[in-house]
């Protein structure tokens, strides 16, 4: 029977538990950094299943079990979190056997091949019935709306937002924001996130939609701090409603199909919208319905839907905030979410995530994002054969590039290519190996770059963006990026001696040896 993706949380967490995957918490737990604590130990054992062919690296191996809390201090919802954190389960959430398939699924997608006979395209004609099933639906009703709580029943304060590290929210600790940016404003918020919530906008002018997976800082019962970046989609949106002077309706929207918390953060390409790629993903379109109280239409088969207005007149200080870099990231100025109704099944779950030093969660979902969109980076720069983002670059710092080289400085045009192909303009540090390096091996890579790079000669030094969550450039969102040629040099490329051959094995000892390795008795 071919995998599918879930249809909601429940069914998923159902899937996870069949599999093995899923440890029930019936002991009582705070909410308050204790979940956090579990969860990152959880993270960093090895998980049920293991690593994947591809990726043979020791954090490929861990992820433990997803965790479900019955018993969350100061609220009766359960708190499923680490749902994504392992190979498998991602691979479970996608409804694929592995991401290199799904990776073939893709490469269909952006490069179809035309069929050419009448019999071609027969075979063909389910693929394009399948395709047309690909964008959201509307229905009346969905299980999101089962109960809904509107005005002061509207109350964050009775869900289970969990504090992930000591000082989220504390602005109090020290040189964590900047004191000019925060002049006048004196309201504090708390500790706790929504952090696993897909945030659902759209832009005022042409109707189009985004998904984006923000965290959210909780201020009181109906108050939120919406965190997200100058270079996001939300954010852009809120900079169209905030020109006309407009309230922008917001949604955030937790649980669903399985594939949604994944296609919020896919690095789409410029009008391709994240619910028509969480179709494809999910074999049809994702069913909608209207919200209660603002114009917006949100998955309906999520647990929890919290609607409400961005007020582009009213900023707070978001933040601390502990990250995914191993760091927190600074607060700073960011606008109001005002909650006009939260609306959710009955008997809901709560999904949450926790993102610190890798590995966690979110590793996981990354290493998803280098596989799938392995096609669609190569169908933008042809020379890519393949590429790694490694666990210690935190996806935007560090990226391992393998390309079939066939002139002089082609490395550095594929630097350049990759400075300019959209997310990937942010990495910081860029390494270009030749085609028999195993990029997947960190080994492999640093081997060949401490052995080929002449520090003066093969190293390209350029300035532009970078991540927004770069403490270390010396400005906010702008700094310098490097790049390191480690391929085999050509004549043509500065000054270049005679070049070694590396060392390896003729292919008939190799043969010989793996034939008589039983005789040897070792």
């Amino acid at each position: 029977m071919p995998l599918e993706p879930s249809p909601t949380l429940s069914d998923f967490l159902a899937a996870l538990e069949q599999d093995g995957e899923l440890a029930r918490v019936k002991t009582r737990v705070s909410p308050l950094l204790e979940i956090t604590e579990i969860a990152d130990r959880m993270s960093k054992s090895p998980a049920p299943h293991g690593h994947t062919e591809l990726d043979r690296s020791p954090a490929a191996k861990l992820g433990g079990r997803a965790l479900l809390f019955e018993n969350v201090e100061g609220s009766d919802i359960p708190v499923a979190i680490n749902t994504f954190g392992s190979y498998h389960r991602i691979n479970l959430a996608l409804g694929t056997d592995n991401l290199e398939a799904l990776a073939a699924r893709v490469q269909q997608l952006v490069k179809p091949e035309v069929p050419t006979t009448l019999m071609e395209k027969m075979k063909r004609l389910p693929d394009l019935i399948k395709i047309a099933n690909f964008p959201p639906k509307t229905a009346r009703t969905g299980i999101c709306q089962q109960v809904v709580l509107e005005g002061d029943k509207a109350d964050l304060t009775k869900w289970p937002l969990i504090q992930c590290w000591p000082l989220d929210g504390d602005l109090d600790s020290g040189q964590m924001f900047d004191p000019a940016a925060a002049a006048g404003i004196t309201e504090r918020g708390t500790g706790r996130y929504i952090t696993f919530g897909g945030i659902h906008t759209r832009n005022p002018i042409d109707g189009s939609r985004n998904i984006g997976l923000y965290r959210v800082q909780m201020f009181g019962p109906r108050k939120c701090a919406m965190h997200w970046h100058m270079h996001h989609d939300g954010a852009r949106h809120f900079r169209l409603w905030k020109a006309r002077g407009e309230k922008m309706p917001l949604a955030v929207v937790l649980g669903g199909e399985s594939v949604l918390p994944y296609a919020a953060t896919a690095p789409l390409p410029p009008g391709i919208e994240e619910l028509l790629f969480a179709g494809f993903l999910n074999g049809h379109g994702i069913e909608l319905v209207p919200c209660r109280t603002i114009d917006l239409q949100v998955p309906a088969n999520a647990e929890i839907v919290i609607e409400g207005y961005v007020d582009p007149n009213e900023t707070l200080m978001e933040g601390p905030f502990g990250d995914h870099t191993g760091f927190y990231s600074l607060a700073d100025v960011y606008p109001a979410f005002h909650v006009t109704a939260i609306t959710h099944r009955k008997n809901p779950i709560y999904p949450t995530t926790v993102v610190g030093k890798p590995p966690m969660e979110d590793y996981f979902m990354g290493k998803a994002t280098e596989r799938v969109f392995l096609p669609l980076l190569r169908m933008l720069i042809p020379d890519i054969v393949d590429y790694s983002l490694p666990i210690s670059g935190v996806f935007h710092n560090c990226a391992f590039i393998k390309i079939r080289k066939g002139y002089p400085y082609q490395a550095r045009r594929v630097m350049h290519a990759i400075w300019g192909a959209g997310q990937m303009a942010f990495t910081k540090y860029i390494v270009v190996v030749d085609e028999q390096v195993n990029v997947h091996d960190e080994q492999d890579v640093l081997f060949h770059l401490f052995a080929n790079c002449d520090p003066e000669r093969d190293t390209e030094m350029v300035r532009g963006p970078v991540d927004i969550l770069d403490h270390a450039s010396p400005d906010l969102g702008a700094g310098s990026k490097m790049g390191f040629d480690a391929t085999i040099k050509l004549p043509a490329e500065g000054r270049v001696r005679r070049w070694p051959k590396e060392l390896e094995m003729d292919a008939a000892t190799r043969e010989l040896v793996t034939r008589r390795w039983k005789e040897y008795g070792i």
